[in-house]
């Protein structure tokens, strides 16, 4: 699954995503426009040091006014001091201000994500919208924080120096101009070069930080393969490429702190020059030009500080754009059309004439009809990939048909309000997946407002008293992350618990015993008729334990519905089940004996055995192990 969209989408300009930011600041603007404000006040009191060299070296030292020592160097003092105390203020204020307001991004961020479709996450790997949570809208310190406000200061002190600058010498003044001016055209060149570096850092951040998040989850698939050093070479790969364009933005920005430093030196070599042919003939006094050297420093410090905080308001407007993309989507609760609450479920769940593609052109279901009435249990078999995780996806309204339509008590479930329906929905997974946290948080989790002995309840129907009670923390035992601490069985029970808590109308078991051994199946087959009892129920099972009893068995191939019907009349057919099921049933005779060994063939009916893709690859396993037994041979 790529990263990234398969369709590459322009990227919104600044006035797009002004709005949104401004919604996060204006909650602020009263601290902005007092950090404003001390920032003015800090850059006219630094104008004091730089305006009191004229007299000291005029007036005090050359006119030998020693009266005008004391009250220079106390206005100097006192200058430094406000400059001092409105530096810190403004950095408390700001930097604080900007901290919160990307945590609020982030919060925000985060709940937008949470409600985007399933399809958003299929198409986009779990580290990339970490990343895009967390660090994409780091960034935004440098639009609101000190840096942004630091650098418009120097602005202001740049403007109030040029004044300064002209009423002293406007010749000297118009040649540093024109120097600036050279030097200006020359940054904006070099930044246009460097913004693409900086856009695409945080996607090469964010794939490397995917890539090394799937292969530390299936770190024991790594180790089970000995491929710890092909996921060094591939982390190392991604690495590198961040490098690479890390150090090409650093070239560039030496390239332009060198250009900068030599124009800024040519600009001081001609000022000197200039100034002290004023000197000799009088038309300026050694004060002047030590006056004017510092306030031509205060001129060119935002040419100075361009290159630092261009890089990063390039950085900042990179990481906003990337989050923008993230709240241009839609979430799925928010589509015009669902607009009908639903009541109380019973549980009626049609599907006429549905067709589905997760891309275009790809049908994966192609004109499917069913009906399911309240109540009873629907059983999904076929080979892998035939659709059945579909339809039990297009059931829980994680996706919407392409064509035709699904509706539950008569209801379009593409009108329908998510929250008023999920509500009603239970789901058993076939990845059990658990939190990092308490087996008894992790039970409550489809009811959070649910008693002690509602939990307690849940955990007996599904048999999770008999392991956990055996821990010495009991239900407060810690799974781990995705419940690593636990079998797959006692992570399969625990989500057998969760979905009983929750009370569901309609009931959603997608291979929900795949991880169960034989035993602890049958243990939990009395919590699964407990939870199936009265409820809607679609299973996607290979254990004939499961669907035999089934209202109706539908057989899935090929994204169409080829036979449907109870257990004994498919087989009576004699179709397609019939031939799943036989094949199955011989496989798992035969696969594991020595050849010559029990040739004695069981009755298809005594067959406890799985259908479906099993039977398909369990024929690919049986050839290849009398491949291996022939090759020992």
């Amino acid at each position: 699954m790529k990263a990234e969209s398969a369709v590459e989408k322009p990227k919104p300009k600044l006035r797009e995503m002004l709005p949104g930011v401004w919604a996060l600041v204006r909650p602020r603007r009263g601290l902005l426009a007092l950090g404003f404000a001390l920032m003015v006040v800090n850059r006219l009191a630094g104008l004091v040091l730089p305006a009191s060299t004229k007299f000291l070296i005029d007036d005090v030292l050359g006119k030998r006014h020693i009266t005008l020592l004391l009250p220079l160097v106390g206005a100097v003092i006192l200058a430094t001091l406000v400059q001092g105390v409105s530096s810190y203020s403004l950095t408390q204020i700001l930097s604080k201000a900007a901290q919160r307001l990307i945590a609020d991004m982030r919060r925000q961020v985060q709940e937008h994500v949470g409600r985007l479709p399933v399809a958003y996450y299929d198409a986009n790997k779990t580290g990339v919208l970490v990343s895009r949570i967390m660090s994409d809208v780091e960034g935004v310190r440098n639009l609101i924080g000190t840096g942004m406000v630091e650098f418009v200061g120097a602005l202001l002190t740049s403007a109030f120096a040029l004044v300064i600058l002209v009423r002293i010498s406007p010749v000297m003044t118009l040649v540093a101009l024109a120097f600036l001016i050279v030097l200006g055209a020359a940054m904006k060149q070099a930044m246009g070069k460097i913004r693409p570096m900086f856009r695409a850092r945080p996607k090469i951040q964010a794939e490397v930080t995917g890539r090394l998040t799937e292969s530390l989850g299936g770190i024991r698939v790594v180790k089970g393969y000995h491929a710890e050093e092909r996921e060094a070479g591939v982390f190392s790969a991604g690495v590198q490429r961040l490098l690479d364009n890390v150090l090409k933005t650093l070239t560039a920005m030496s390239l332009m702190n060198l250009s900068s430093s030599v124009l800024l030196g040519l600009v001081s070599a001609t000022i000197m020059f200039i100034g002290a042919r004023q000197i000799l003939s009088g038309a300026m006094t050694l004060g002047s030009l030590v006056t004017y050297t510092a306030f031509l420093a205060m001129l060119v410090s935002p040419m100075l500080q361009i290159v630092s905080i261009g890089t990063q308001i390039t950085e900042a407007l990179a990481g906003l754009e990337r989050t923008h993309e993230v709240l241009r989507e839609r979430p799925e609760d928010e589509d015009p059309r669902r607009t009908r609450v639903l009541g109380t479920v019973r549980g009626l769940v049609e599907f006429d004439h549905v067709s589905f593609a997760y891309e275009a052109g790809k049908q994966v279901l192609d004109g499917v009809s069913l009906r399911a009435e309240p109540g009873t249990v629907t059983a999904l078999v076929g080979p892998s990939g035939a659709g059945k995780s579909t339809i039990i996806g297009l059931i829980a309204a994680f996706y919407v048909s392409s064509a035709g339509e699904v509706s539950v008590d008569g209801v379009d479930l593409a009108a329908v309000r998510l929250d008023s329906y999920r509500r009603q929905l239970g789901v058993v997974l076939q990845e059990s997946f658990l939190f990092d946290g308490t087996i008894r948080e992790n039970v409550a989790f489809s009811r959070p407002a649910a008693s002690e002995e509602a939990i307690l309840a849940a955990c007996r129907i599904a048999r999770v008293d008999e392991f956990a009670e055996a821990f010495p923390q009991r239900y407060d035992t810690i799974v781990g992350e995705r419940g690593v601490k636990l079998s797959g069985g006692q992570r399969q029970r625990v989500s057998i618990a969760r979905a009983i808590l929750a009370d569901p109308r309609i009931l959603l078991l997608d291979e929900a015993t795949s991880s169960l051994d034989s035993e602890s199946e049958a243990l939990i087959q009395e919590g699964l008729a407990h939870l199936m009892r009265g409820r809607t129920t679609f299973v996607i099972a290979h254990r004939l334990s499961t669907i035999r009893s089934a209202d109706q068995i539908l057989v899935v191939e090929g994204g169409r519905i080829i036979e449907r019907g109870r257990h004994e009349a498919l087989l009576a057919a004699r179709g397609r089940y019939w031939d799943l099921y036989s094949k199955q049933h011989g496989i798992e005779t035969n696969i594991l004996l020595s050849p010559g060994e029990g040739r004695e063939e069981a009755e298809p009916a005594e067959a406890s055995a799985d259908v479906g893709d099993v039977s398909e690859s369990a024929s690919a396993l049986a050839e290849g192990v009398r491949l291996l037994r022939r090759r020992d041979e």
